[in-house]
């Protein structure tokens, strides 16, 4: 069973940064394709980042040139570097795994990631 837990999240003051850290266990980390979503309240969950198995990235355009999406396969592990945040990012973030298509850059709908973590909340103060 593959197990993704998020890690990072916090409170921050608008323009600050934080780093969100997502580990998987239980599969084959380096073959996946790796998503960060986030949900607000209220608000449905949104594509935020996506990395494949070969390094693509891909980006929502509200966080292009702010978030930053890497992956480690020596520590299967996924990160999402947040620079320059601003109170709208506000939400829990969620890392997801897509295993069926880890070769494909631009995949937003969560529909497509078969697995999931708890998530992990942040909130950016104004």
């Amino acid at each position: 069973q593959v197990q993704l837990v998020e890690s990072g999240g916090g409170l921050v003051q608008a323009g600050g940064s934080l780093r969100l850290s997502c580990a998987v266990s239980g599969g084959t980390f380096s073959s996946y394709a790796m998503g960060w979503f986030r949900q607000a309240p209220g608000k449905e969950r949104e594509f935020v980042a996506r990395i494949t198995r070969s390094v693509d990235t891909h980006y929502t355009d509200s966080v292009k040139g702010r978030f930053t999406i890497s992956r480690d396969n020596a520590k299967n592990t996924v990160f999402l570097q947040m620079n320059s945040l601003k109170p709208e990012d506000t939400a829990v973030y969620y890392c997801a795994a897509d295993v069926a298509r880890p070769n494909i850059r631009n995949l937003r709908a969560p529909n497509l990631y078969e697995y999931w973590g708890q998530g992990t909340q942040v909130t950016v103060s104004s």
